[in-house]
């Protein structure tokens, strides 16, 4: 029932709009937390704040080694074979 109508008053209860505004409340509240590194998630498990941050620092290492042992094996091929 969303309101009750008297003949004098009409009154509206919103504690059903209440509770739905709460939960997207939630789930805005979770969306705009995805964009910062160290803030907690709707479904993530407690103490896992920075996994999203330790992720990225793992993966840009990774990179990292690999575009730099590209780098040196090339170097290395142009010494053999260039002679610089």
């Amino acid at each position: 029932m969303i309101a009750e109508e008297r003949e004098d008053v009409v009154e509206y209860s919103l504690d059903g709009i209440q509770t739905q505004l709460n939960e997207l409340d939630k789930i805005v509240t979770d969306m705009m937390n995805q964009l910062e590194p160290n803030a907690p998630l709707l479904n993530m498990f407690p103490g896992r704040e920075k996994a999203s941050y330790n992720a990225g620092i793992v993966t840009n290492a990774f990179y990292g080694a690999v575009l730099g042992f590209i780098v040196s094996f090339l170097l290395l091929v142009l010494l053999k074979i260039g002679g610089i």
